[in-house]
């Protein structure tokens, strides 16, 4: 797993869990809809910006982001492993 595609996951469960469209979670940190899928697609890194802007709306610390996403890849990572291991 990406380092983007982890950040991606932890983006759209903290969206979800605080009962918000990507167009509301785009409004509330000034930023696009279209920018908020494409995150949470994984398909680009958020800048730093990008991080605080989020981590503002979600009233989060933006370190929070970060350790939840570095936690995702962790977990896809052992979990790769297992498999590979299995093989």
């Amino acid at each position: 797993m990406e380092p983007a595609v982890a950040f991606g996951n932890v983006l759209r469960r903290l969206r979800l869990k605080a009962g918000l469209s990507q167009e509301e979670l785009g409004f509330e940190a000034n930023l696009r809809r279209t920018y908020i899928s494409i995150l949470e697609l994984g398909q680009q890194q958020p800048t730093l910006t990008t991080i605080l802007k989020l981590a503002a709306a979600f009233q989060r610390p933006a370190k929070d982001l970060v350790s939840m996403a570095e936690s995702e890849l962790k977990k896809a990572n052992k979990s790769l492993a297992k498999t590979r291991a299995a093989r």
